[in-house]
């Protein structure tokens, strides 16, 4: 069986009770994780322990807390208030943790889905957004992952060119595979708002909702957007459910056109 899960954040124990509840074996099964693996749930390095535990027979995506615990780590962002990376940074084979972590992808497509964090740019299509996220993957794996994480934050540029080079293209390929939310019809992101799509900004749309998508008609399965709960299209699933909130732990089993969603409760 296939199964496609959202946010963890750190919540073993309801990552635990959701394997157990779909009879998840890895030597039949395969899960694909869809980034936020952890931070702000209690439970951040058992749940390293746990998926890394699974070996192939887990697919782990990066998502922006997973970026973040990096960025902490090399020492250029500082820890927010409400983060729970303690046990990883301060773990005596963290130097593994932070290795395992920088390995795992950026954006995959398997099974017929196309599988992101947050979401994808407007005006890229299936091979563009594989490409981009490939760029992403080689410097989080290479010598020069300190530099890229020191210029890694910020919201410019807003709109994406396939002129753009440098630490700039990098960057907005990592605010839109994991930070994006609103688009407006040019493909300019709005990296400020962070409600539902009940509260989208004037002259914005939701990314999956932008007029001439270059990603129309490609199944794609996302996290990262808790505010907007359950989406469940056929060709769209949206899958942080809030766990770390207090509500649910989601994943959906996919196979061929049949698919089935399974919760667990979060503490």
């Amino acid at each position: 069986m296939n199964y496609l899960i959202g946010d963890v954040q750190g919540c073993c124990g309801a990552l635990d009770r959701l394997l157990d509840k779909v009879g998840f074996s890895p030597s039949r099964d395969h899960i694909w994780v869809l980034g936020d693996l952890v931070n702000r749930g209690p439970e951040s390095l058992e749940t390293l322990r746990r998926l890394r535990g699974l070996g192939d027979a887990a697919t782990c995506l990066l998502g922006n807390h997973d970026l973040n615990l990096l960025a902490v780590a090399h020492g250029v962002r500082r820890p927010h208030k409400g983060d729970t990376l303690g046990e990883i940074l301060d773990a005596p084979d963290r130097a593994a943790w932070l290795d395992w972590l920088r390995q795992r992808r950026m954006a995959v497509h398997e099974r017929g889905w196309l599988m992101v964090h947050a979401g994808v740019a407007p005006q890229w299509d299936l091979p563009t957004t594989l490409a981009l996220a490939a760029e992403v993957e080689q410097v989080l794996r290479g010598e020069s992952l300190g530099d890229f994480l020191t210029t890694m934050y910020g919201d410019q540029p807003a709109r994406w060119s396939a002129e753009l080079q440098g630490m700039a293209r990098l960057r907005f390929i990592v605010n839109a595979l994991t930070r994006i939310r609103f688009v407006a019809t040019d493909g300019t992101l709005d990296l400020v708002t962070k409600e539902g799509a009940d509260a989208t900004p004037a002259g914005y749309f939701p990314w999956f909702e932008a007029p001439g998508r270059g990603t129309q008609g490609v199944p794609i399965a996302f996290g990262h957007w808790a505010s907007l709960g359950l989406i469940n299209r056929p060709d769209l699933l949206a899958l942080d459910t809030g766990c770390v909130w207090g509500r649910q732990l989601t994943a959906v089993r996919i196979e061929g056109d049949q698919r089935e969603v399974i919760q667990v409760d979060c503490a």
